[in-house]
């Protein structure tokens, strides 16, 4: 089948290693790849793989809207905003790695099939992609879950300058997500940035308050979400299967990246840019059932 072309905006670690899941897509494939200083590490990852580069930012697609169908950005919170109201009228389709819930914020695990009907699709956070499936999970399976709290602790190395600008709207988005997904209104958000050498990867704990646990079957049920899960994060695992103590249910689970650009350990930045791909992909899919 003919790919959709995509162009990726914003050439930092994300866009970079973006790219470079890129390139082996059966569905997928970068017409341009887009930052603002020709000499980045990322941009000349980019030339060493032969594909086309702009220093342009969002003019690169203001200038050329012909030369793709999908646009990744890769940027900030605030940038994706203004982006968006460019992207909107060009008719693009935006899979946004932002924090900036302008779009429909999606977990493809839980809603990919209904998110790709919308024409800007917001991949949450990296904590939520890895929390907000059990959490989903857990607000399927339990009654009256009083406060989800969600911890994700990273590498330090792996939190780059767009990660350490977007924390306020990090947590609020993640916050956001979860209550959307789980149906518990008070939720609360934690990154730990760890400094530890070597790197430690990346593990997220979600914590459910709940009076009257009902444990019975719930095992099997994260497995199931798991298992869905590692279909396009094949590191995603179960690390500590749901257990109850002292009024809450505690889930644990850790992501390793693939090592395409980035260390393993950047998980955090893997599960984001996986997620992306999936939804990137099914559009694509999407469209070609549709000729």
């Amino acid at each position: 089948m003919k790919k959709l072309k995509v162009a990726i905006l914003g050439s930092g670690n994300i866009g970079t290693d973006l790219l470079v899941k890129v390139q082996r897509s059966q569905y997928l494939e970068c017409s341009m790849f887009i930052g603002r200083n020709l000499s980045s590490a990322g941009m000349t990852k980019a030339i060493d793989l032969g594909v086309r580069v702009s220093d342009k930012s969002i003019n690169a697609i203001i200038d050329e809207p012909e030369n793709c169908d999908i646009v990744f950005d890769c940027t900030s919170a605030k940038d994706a905003i203004a982006h968006w109201k460019i992207l909107e009228k060009l008719g693009k389709f935006v899979v946004d790695l932002t924090p900036a819930k302008v779009g429909v914020l999606c977990v493809p695990a839980v809603n990919l099939q209904e998110a790709i009907k919308h024409k800007n699709v917001n991949m949450v956070t990296c904590g939520g992609q890895a929390s907000i499936p059990i959490a989903y999970v857990l607000g399927k399976t339990q009654k009256n879950i009083e406060y989800i709290e969600v911890v994700s602790s990273i590498a330090s190395r792996s939190a780059g300058p767009a990660t350490r600008l977007n924390l306020d709207e990090y947590v609020d988005t993640t916050e956001y997500g979860i209550a959307k997904f789980s149906g518990v209104d008070k939720t609360k958000a934690i990154l730990n940035l760890n400094p530890a050498q070597p790197c430690i990867d990346m593990q997220t704990t979600i914590f459910a308050k709940v009076k009257e646990a009902k444990m019975d079957g719930l095992l099997k049920e994260i497995e199931k979400m798991v298992a869905q899960i590692k279909e396009y994060v094949p590191g995603y695992h179960l690390l500590v299967p749901p257990i109850y103590e002292n009024g809450r249910i505690v889930v644990m689970v850790k992501a390793l990246g693939l090592g395409d650009y980035l260390p393993k350990y950047a998980g955090n930045l893997d599960i984001i840019n996986c997620a992306a791909i999936a939804v990137a992909e099914e559009y694509s899919k999407s469209k070609a059932s549709k000729k």
